[in-house]
């Protein structure tokens, strides 16, 4: 249920909830899950970065493999070492996408002991697509070399194949986290304002709301209040549109402030300068009325941000 009191009437408006949030947006220095919406665009380095890495160990363990045939007094042939590796790489790579959308989902849970189970799951159900996927590629090759593969099924072989799987998910999600973590701390949106000398005194500044090769370019007066939304954060206008950009409201808070966009709540900033009316709650609570009609609540831990629209307001 969302503290906006209008937002039931404003369909294109993506509701915020304010229970449970990681405190992750509150002020500190500044740091597409979307899951398989995010196979586009930047998510390409990501699943090029990981089957780079993949062919090589595939190609490497499949030589040592050979290597160590011919020490035994076998031929020293690689081909059949890397069919079965690169088979394998073949079902790690396509199921790289699945793993970045879960890795995303697992980092945006705040309970522990889901993100645990998240993990255990995702390493049981890796395991399984790997192993059927690789087992009937191999299958298909053989048939088209007009041969034979034969997995010897058994407890001891799926066992031997799940303690690889437990590793090679481990690697991969452990990387794909720390590469997503660091994308999204110097990934590009920013709320940047036009400088003051470029424009006009009669020219309004505008800012430029970025999400990787997409820009919005809005008018900060036209702002009402900004709301985090997990890993987003959303950009409520006058005009009654919103816009759901990915970004930390700690960040939006240190760019906008100078146009009088301050922090009411953990999980939003207002429009100071449209708000038109102030209402106190008996909890300490307050609500803000907006130019526009618009109404939202804030917190009484920030009530000394509109200290001074209140006084105004008592004393009319």
């Amino acid at each position: 249920m969302t503290d906006v009191k209008d937002a039931p009437d404003r369909p294109a408006e993506k509701p915020v909830w304010d229970q449970n949030r990681v405190p992750r947006d509150e002020t500190r220095p500044a740091g597409t899950s979307g899951w398989l919406r995010g196979m586009i665009g930047e998510d390409r380095l990501i699943y090029a970065a990981v089957a780079a890495v993949a062919v090589v160990i595939g190609i490497v363990g499949a030589l040592s493999t050979a290597d160590d045939i011919a020490r035994r007094g076998g031929v020293y042939d690689p081909r059949t070492p890397l069919l079965w590796d690169m088979t394998s790489i073949a079902v790690i790579i396509l199921l790289t996408p699945a793993l970045l959308a879960i890795v995303r989902r697992i980092r945006r849970e705040p309970a522990l002991a889901v993100r645990v189970a998240l993990a255990a799951a995702t390493i049981i159900a890796f395991s399984a697509v790997h192993i059927t996927g690789m087992v009937w590629l191999r299958k298909l090759v053989m048939f088209l070399a007009d041969g034979a593969y034969d997995f010897r099924f058994s407890l001891a072989t799926v066992l031997y194949e799940f303690r690889k799987d437990v590793v090679t998910c481990f690697l991969i999600g452990g990387g794909m986290w720390l590469m997503d973590a660091r994308r999204e701390a110097h990934r590009a949106l920013q709320v940047v304002a036009a400088p003051p000398a470029a424009s006009p005194p009669s020219t309004p500044q505008t800012i430029w709301l970025r999400d990787g090769a997409r820009s919005i370019r809005i008018e900060p007066r036209d702002i009402l209040w900004i709301s985090s939304a997990g890993n987003y954060i959303e950009y409520s206008l006058a005009d009654g549109s919103s816009h759901l950009i990915r970004g930390t409201l700690a960040a939006a808070e240190s760019d906008l402030s100078r146009f009088n966009l301050a922090r009411i709540h953990r999980t939003r900033l207002a429009n100071l300068d449209r708000v038109t009316a102030v209402q106190s709650k008996p909890s300490g609570d307050f609500e803000l009325t907006f130019d526009s009609g618009h109404t939202v609540f804030g917190s009484r831990r920030y009530r000394s941000t509109v200290a001074s629209l209140d006084r105004p307001a008592a004393s009319a």
